[in-house]
């Protein structure tokens, strides 16, 4: 993954980052020397969430399958949520 420094970022704008993101998905943005931030294409951006809403999609299966699910009323809800705070 290449590294663009903020001063980079600064100086010479969005084509940093498509310089940086010509030959890969992501880039870091360093800020004092330090990685702090990352870039992407917008279209790695769309792939990432949708492998995150796989992710969540596949973990709700798993609860359902094994009885780890509560089943009540929109009030039953929040009464339990309250409840718990």
């Amino acid at each position: 993954m290449s590294t663009i420094s903020a001063n980079d970022l600064k100086t010479k704008g969005v084509s940093a980052i498509e310089a940086a993101l010509e030959n890969q998905p992501e880039a870091v943005i360093s800020v004092r020397g330090k990685d702090r931030y990352v870039v992407m294409d917008l279209a790695q951006y769309h792939h990432l969430r949708e492998c995150e809403l796989e992710a969540a999609l596949a973990e709700t299966r798993a609860d359902v399958a094994v009885g780890r699910f509560v089943k009540e009323s929109p009030e039953e809800h929040l009464a339990r949520i309250d409840k718990a705070q």
